[in-house]
């Protein structure tokens, strides 16, 4: 989804993939988190699983994706209808992992389920389901994502590293520093910035570029972009 067709200006993903067991009645439960950008590569996972684990009984899954958390599927994969894939999506969809907002999204989950013997019945399911990726989640590490509008900020070769510096020190991206010459041979140092996608965030970085290069820096909205912060 482009940032442009979503409401949310930020949102949270894990860090890295995440492999956990959890045996619960002689079944083993091999949970597996990625982070992901898309439905298609939350199925890619499901397919890689599915054939190394090609001797498991069930490969159940689940994924929620984009920043607005527009899509959200599940699959139990041969269990019982709502005991394995629904709750496994639960536990996605209700991790509180920034502030007290559950807002996890850009994720995949995937639990292989080996039987040991012992029937577990819908409720036993539903709590090794969920618990399996419940507890992956605690294992995880966590990275809250930001849209950022982007600002080139053409300036004077002698303001660029002061001005730099500045937008450092008041707590802007540098996103780094171009000093490209132009095409007339002449080197203006483009310094690239991000701001949170908010109107008082664009104006404080118009302000700060007013006030601390006397009117040397220019500044130009290229886009925007979500940013790992």
């Amino acid at each position: 989804m482009h940032a442009s067709e979503t409401r949310a200006t930020a949102y949270t993903t894990i860090g890295g993939d995440v492999v956990h067991e959890l045996e619960i009645k002689r079944s083993r439960f091999i949970t597996y988190l990625r982070r992901v950008d898309t439905e298609e590569q939350a199925r890619e996972l499901i397919a890689e699983l599915r054939a190394t684990y090609h001797d498991a009984r069930h490969h159940c899954s689940a994924f929620i994706v984009g920043a607005d958390r527009g899509v959200q599927r599940s699959n139990d994969d041969g269990e019982p209808s709502g005991t394995a894939g629904a709750p496994m999506l639960e536990a996605l969809s209700r991790r509180v992992s920034h502030g007290t907002d559950a807002d996890l999204s850009d994720v995949v989950a995937v639990v292989v389920r080996y039987f040991g013997g012992v029937l577990l019945g819908a409720g036993g399911l539903v709590r090794a389901y969920s618990e399996s990726v419940s507890t992956a989640l605690d294992a995880a590490t966590f990275v809250r994502r930001q849209r950022m509008r982007l600002y080139d900020v053409a300036t004077d070769l002698d303001v660029a590293p002061r001005l730099e510096n500045d937008l450092r020190t008041q707590q802007h991206r540098v996103l780094g520093t171009d000093y490209s010459p132009t095409a007339s041979g002449l080197i203006r140092p483009v310094v690239r910035v991000a701001v949170p996608d908010e109107p008082a965030a664009a104006e404080a970085l118009i302000t700060q570029l007013a006030t601390h290069s006397a009117g040397a820096a220019e500044a130009t909205q290229t886009g925007t972009e979500w940013v790992d912060l």
